[in-house]
């Protein structure tokens, strides 16, 4: 008893501190949701931290029409979601090769995917825009699917080639005993058992892609293909202070669904995050 009770301050503190570190991070998204319904005269009159006294629903209205929210969004799903797919393929595909295959020179091209993490994007955005600007992929929202793709390579097939060293080789040297070939064991075996990875790294690059301003900005100027980052930019300084119950609908428009995509996905995150930590 004595030791229960010896661990009972600890406990008190812990949950403490577990809920402040909740409120910590609660405490911006309510507080974005609730300006983002206030009225207009509000925000002049009423302190920021006030709650509003009626849901000013048509700021959500005005920020997906006048604030042309709904272009900049449909953008950026026309360019998150692909980018996401030729990312986790490609570099699934890769990882199989630098991990399970054994060939020459596997270990210079698993160094140059490393030498891609160290390297800042901001050093090769210059000659980066300078080659697609001749190739006329600027403004244009497939170059800007290869961007993402290629800044996502070297950090998803890192990553899954540590996912990839958990998988006992004797399942792969069973199924090629057993007859299968090296597409049916990529396919059949290697994806399924890595599937949870798959999902966490997605999510890591749907939060890359879908907040990225640097490269957006850099490589799309026209306003009918900028996404909801470059978008909100625009917005503010459309509206500015006389409107800023549009401003934080927009923001919280942009927000939002990485929000609901966490949450629905968030079991196969935790497990992906644990899924290479032990081998065997």
């Amino acid at each position: 008893m004595n030791k229960i009770k010896m661990r009972e301050p600890g406990k008190v503190i812990l949950w403490v501190g577990l809920g402040v570190l909740l409120l910590i991070e609660i405490y911006p998204i309510f507080w974005l949701l609730m300006s983002s319904i206030k009225g207009p005269d509000e925000f002049s009159l009423r302190p920021m931290y006030a709650l509003p006294r009626t849901f000013h629903w048509q700021n959500y209205v005005q920020a997906w029409t006048a604030g042309k929210m709904s272009t900049y969004f449909r953008n950026s799903v026309l360019a998150t979601f692909p980018a996401i797919a030729l990312t986790m393929l490609l570099g699934v595909m890769a990882a199989f090769a630098l991990e399970i295959l054994t060939w020459r020179l596997k270990s210079g091209v698993l160094f140059l995917f490393l030498a891609g993490i160290m390297v800042p994007a901001q050093i090769v955005l210059l000659p980066l825009f300078t080659m697609y600007y001749k190739l006329h992929l600027t403004n244009n929202l497939f170059g800007l699917i290869l961007v993402y793709t290629v800044f996502g390579m070297p950090l998803t097939v890192f990553l899954m080639t540590s996912y990839m060293k958990a998988i006992p080789n004797e399942i792969i040297e069973a199924a090629i005993i057993d007859g299968a070939s090296i597409y049916q064991v990529f396919y059949k075996i290697v994806v399924p058992m890595v599937t949870n990875a798959l999902v966490t790294l997605a999510l890591v690059q749907f939060f890359f892609v879908w907040n990225d301003l640097l490269l957006s900005l850099t490589f799309i100027s026209d306003t009918n293909l900028r996404t909801v980052q470059t978008g909100l930019l625009s917005f503010v300084g459309q509206f500015g202070q006389r409107e800023w119950g549009p401003t934080f609908a927009s923001i919280a428009l942009t927000v939002i669904p990485t929000l609901l995509i966490y949450l629905f996905l968030n079991n196969k995150v935790i497990k992906g995050l644990t899924a290479g930590a032990v081998k065997g």
